[in-house]
This record gives structure tokens, C-alpha cells and sequence, in this order.
């Protein structure tokens, strides 16, 4: 269809089409809401998180043992000390340790005023019963300042933590509970509608007649954008219709931040996609230079940003992980780091057209910390089982070149890995 070349722009490569998407998703960005935090894994920082006080408060044990004071520990022998009290974590309060005087202290409790040093118990040779009465005796090795986390040892007050954009984890919200944060402002989880098109597509339990198939992209697709922090607002399946598809269209471009859909964006009698797109929205660029997900549309319908997907499983998969993620993390101000990591090739690649490639791979790291990358057997655009079996997505760069055992590559790691 020669003609679409005056409508909009045609073939780009991967990069120049994930940079277009990226800068007109940058232009999309979502507003902040507050939070508890209990509800904000997975959820992207709005604002930087700044520290409010020392994180630990104050100088605490990092054992369970006995405190005192560095400066009366000897450096050959054995030394006996005065136990004059205990300190607990929690603890209301403990003795001035003065000189040849010792507290005893659980890990996590607060050091005592006077002491700055904590023997382990174990160094006290507490099994061989050498505590007499309020004496403990004390072995030779441990140094002035021991075991002892200072105040702020983590954090200072006033230091960033987190940076905005950053994926909250269970360590970063351990961070925020530390710091007694109980509401936390994250972005927006970006509204997407999911949009499955096809005569032939067949809701799972249902039974197929002649010609027909299962809507496996309802839940590859859905699942995938779940996975990714969205907030699924539907899903519809659309016939191959154009008025159907219109009506859809932009009932989605009214109520979605994001329209994904999968099929009837390539040139066939029933693609209606391209044109329709043009019509009632805006086409930033329709195919890209990549095998499998040539037909791709990157597209506008109202305020939302459309990506027509291909409807070959794997093309709507592999699309989906290199152009429509890279976009809802623009939108989210959420880092893009690691999208992309380097691999050695397990087994050789002769390709053979000019495209960049996608392939299905499992990774393995070896006993020498090099990361290997094993295409999967099955590669067809309509085979989910490269998918399902797979780790990553091998990146082949564009041009007709084999590529040798042992040659590092770029992969993508899919969600999930490491499983």
C-alpha cells in the first residue's frame, strides 16, 4: 500500500521508532496521587524522598553482648569487667558505664552512655561459666568502636533516599517505613483499554467453529500491560468491522490514557486499522524494521495514545515489551535503565534478511559470571511457546550477517526473569 507513504511515515527503525514514542510519551505524563504505602509496591516515586531524621536515631548494638568502654579493652588476656545492668531493644534506659564496667545489650539496643563499644557475647566465653557474680570476663580481639551502628549510619536527615521515578520495591518501601512515612506520592497508573479484533477470535471455553481460534492476546497482552503497573480498564473484543472498530476506537480514546490493540493493522482485505486510525485520529508512524512486529501502528485517538499491535502472539508480545513499555515508563518520569542487557550467543544465528529480529531465549549464567543467551527452538511470530519457555528476547541489529558462538548480544529480559 504505496499510497500510506503520503499519510504518514512508514518503516522506521527500532531505535528511531522507541525515541519518537519515548518524546511524544514524555509529552503524556501522568499526575501524582497519594498513597498508603501498603498499596504502593510496584508503584513509581513522584517526588524525590527525603530523609527526615538519622535513620537508625541513635547509636545502637549491632550484637548481643556486653558495652563499655574501648579504651579500658586490653590487647593480650583475658580482663574482668563490672556488670552493672542490662540494656534491651526497647529498653527505657541504661547505667553510666564507667571505667573496668560493662552493660549487658541486645542487638538493636541503644549503647549506653559512657560506653562506645560492644563485645559479642560470644567473646566473653559465656559457656565456660567464667561470669562470677557481677563480673564478666572478658576475651583479648576486640577492637575500640566495635560492633556499634552510629546515629544516621544509613541515613542523615536531609539526604535523598529515593529518587522520583524510582519503582518502589520492598526495600525502598522498608525505607519509606523507616523513616514513619504512611502515605507515599507516587504517578498516575497510566488507564489502558485492550483491544482484541478478529472474526476469528474466540472467547477461551467457548467452542470453535471452522476458521476460529482462542483469544490467547486477551490475557498474553492483558497480562503482560498488568505486569507493567498499568490500570486495566477493559478489554473488547472487536470484530472485523469498521464501524465497529471506529465505535470502539473512540469510546477507548475517551476513557484510556493508552489504547493497546492487537490485529488488523496490516494490509489485508480486513485491516482496517491504518486508514480508520487516520480518519478519526493521528498516525505518528505505521511499520516498523522488525521481525516479528513489522506491522506495528504508533498512533492517537482523542487524548490517548494508541499502539496497534500485530496479531501473531508473538509479534503483539515482543512489540508490546520494545515500543509500549518504553512509552508507559515515560509517561510514569519512571527510569529506563536496564531495559537492555548483554548476553554470549550459546548457539549460532545466521539471519538472513534485514530487519532487526527479536528472538525467543533462555539465560543462563555461568560458574564465570558471563551471562549466555540460548535461542528457543521455536520462533515463529504465531508460536507462544518460544514465548512461555523463554527468558528474554534477542536483539539482532539490522542488515543480512551471521552471528557466531560466543558473540555477546543485546537481550531484553522479559517479566519474570530471573524466574
Amino acid at each position: 500500500m504505496a499510497e500510506e507513504d503520503d499519510i504518514f511515515p512508514t518503516g522506521l527503525g527500532v531505535a528511531e521508532a522507541r525515541a519518537l514514542i519515548v518524546s511524544i510519551a514524555q509529552a503524556h505524563c501522568l499526575l501524582a496521587e497519594n498513597i498508603p504505602l501498603a498499596s504502593a509496591l510496584g508503584r513509581i516515586l513522584a517526588t524525590d524522598a527525603i530523609a527526615p531524621h538519622d535513620v537508625p536515631g541513635f547509636a545502637n548494638s549491632a550484637m548481643d553482648g556486653f558495652a563499655l568502654r574501648g579504651a579500658d579493652l586490653q590487647s593480650a588476656g583475658e580482663k574482668c569487667f563490672r556488670l552493672i545492668g542490662e540494656i534491651l531493644a526497647g529498653g527505657k534506659g541504661a547505667p553510666m558505664v564507667e571505667a573496668d564496667a560493662c552493660v549487658r545489650i541486645t542487638t538493636g539496643a541503644p549503647i549506653p552512655p559512657g560506653a562506645d563499644t560492644v563485645v559479642m557475647k560470644e567473646n566473653t566465653r559465656m559457656e565456660a561459666a567464667r561470669i562470677e557474680g557481677d563480673r564478666v570476663v572478658v576475651m583479648p580481639g576486640t577492637a575500640p568502636a566495635a560492633n556499634v551502628r552510629p546515629a544516621g549510619e544509613d541515613y542523615r536527615a536531609g539526604d535523598i533516599a529515593l529518587r522520583r521515578g524510582r519503582r518502589l520495591g520492598a526495600a525502598q518501601l522498608g525505607v519509606l517505613a523507616s523513616f514513619g512515612v504512611t502515605a507515599v506520592s507516587v504517578v498516575r497508573r497510566p488507564r489502558v483499554v485492550l483491544l482484541t479484533t478478529g472474526d476469528e477470535l474466540v472467547a477461551p471455553g467457548k467452542p470453535l467453529g471452522f476458521g476460529q481460534i482462542h483469544d490467547s492476546n486477551r490475557y498474553s497482552l492483558g497480562c503482560l500491560l498488568e505486569s507493567l503497573g498499568v490500570e486495566f480498564v477493559r478489554h473488547e473484543r472487536v470484530r472485523d468491522d469498521p464501524a465497529a472498530l471506529r465505535d470502539a476506537l473512540q469510546r477507548a480514546g475517551a476513557d484510556a490514557d493508552l489504547i493497546v490493540s492487537s490485529g488488523g493493522v496490516s494490509a489485508g482485505e480486513a485491516d482496517f486499522m491504518p486508514r480508520l486510525v487516520a480518519e478519526i485520529g493521528k498516525v505518528h508512524f505505521w511499520k516498523v524494521r522488525l521481525k516479528p512486529g513489522m506491522p506495528f501502528l504508533f498512533g492517537q485517538i482523542g487524548a490517548a495514545m494508541l499502539f496497534a499491535l500485530p496479531g501473531n502472539p508473538v509479534s503483539g508480545f515482543a512489540t508490546c515489551m520494545a515500543l509500549v513499555k518504553p512509552a508507559l515508563d515515560a509517561m510514569r518520569g519512571a527510569s529506563q535503565k536496564g531495559f537492555m542487557l548483554r548476553a554470549r550467543l550459546r548457539s549460532a544465528i545466521n539471519k538472513r534478511h534485514a530487519r532487526a529480529e527479536f528472538q525467543r531465549a533462555k539465560l543462563e549464567c555461568d560458574e564465570n559470571a558471563v551471562l549466555w543467551a540460548t535461542p528457543h527452538p521455536k520462533q515463529g511470530s504465531g508460536m507462544l511457546r518460544g514465548v512461555a519457555e523463554a527468558d528474554a528476547m534477542i536483539l539482532l541489529p539490522e542488515g543480512e550477517r551471521e552471528f557466531a558462538i560466543g558473540e555477546a548480544v543485546e537481550v531484553m529480559p522479559l517479566p519474570g526473569w530471573p524466574a
